[in-house]
């Protein structure tokens, strides 16, 4: 919502005889209400996140003596070049639900193939790799959120 949009629905609210003003203009919402004592209260409340992917705690897992240690050596990353994630947003490995992984480990590549796709914002952004080599691994899980700086992929 704009800001003088804003404070001229402030001033209206002042000058009024209203208690109180509630508007929603598209996923934006602001309240403003006035008490008693000449003391306004301004609310304003951002669009409500999608509820699409809920937020995990990290966990870690009990100890198994049945495992090795190769939920250890998973966690370690490869020796190589790091693809880092530009951008935070969701990390996808294909175009398209049904269709191909752009890549796989083991896959050799060259600068300016598509390694994945990175949704933000509703917007897809296709994150290329830098050097040429081999994927010798793939560090994030489809349809997973990323952060920015995230290691994606390892290129030797």
């Amino acid at each position: 919502m704009d800001l003088r949009k804003l404070k001229k629905l402030i001033e209206l609210v002042e000058e009024s005889s209203i208690a109180e003003l509630e508007i929603t203009e598209g996923e934006e919402k602001v309240r403003i209400s006035k008490s008693g004592s000449g003391a306004q209260n301004y609310a304003f409340m951002p669009p409500a996140m999608p509820a699409m992917m809920p937020a995990a705690a990290p966990q870690t897992p009990a100890p198994d003596n049945n495992k090795t240690t190769e939920t250890t050596v998973a966690n370690a990353i490869p020796d190589g070049h790091i693809v880092k994630s530009p951008m935070v947003g969701t990390f996808y490995r294909a175009a398209s639900p049904g269709a191909n992984p752009f890549v796989e480990v083991g896959q050799s590549v060259k600068v300016g193939d598509t390694l994945c796709i990175i949704e933000a914002m509703k917007l897809l952004n296709e994150i290329e790799a830098d050097k040429n080599g081999v994927i010798k691994a793939i560090l994030c899980e489809n349809g997973h959120p990323v952060e920015y700086g995230e290691p994606l992929f390892v290129i030797q």
